[in-house]
């Protein structure tokens, strides 16, 4: 499912027009990308988690000429399905 499928899917269940329900998934997404780069963490209960893991600097290789180069610090987002999900895929 991509987003347009679940604008699609709102505006059916909701009986809302297409707009609206842009806008709701707007919003949606919206806060839920603010509250990760705060470094927030965000769960919706039985569905899933998403977080922010943070990767110290380290020295990795250049794969094409061996060379030893230095990798930044970063900051990555991470998903992690709950209970009632992993249930619900695995009938």
């Amino acid at each position: 499912m991509n987003k347009l499928e679940l604008i699609s899917a709102l505006k059916t269940e909701a009986n809302i027009s297409k707009a609206e329900a842009a806008r709701v998934v707007k919003i949606f997404f919206d806060n839920m990308a603010d509250a990760m780069a705060r470094g927030e963490r965000v769960e919706v209960r039985g569905l899933c988690s998403f977080f922010v893991k943070n990767y110290k600097s380290y020295t990795g290789r250049n794969p094409k000429t061996g060379e030893q180069v230095t990798i930044r610090p970063k900051k990555l987002p991470f998903f992690k399905s709950g209970k009632e999900l992993k249930e619900r895929v695995d009938y």
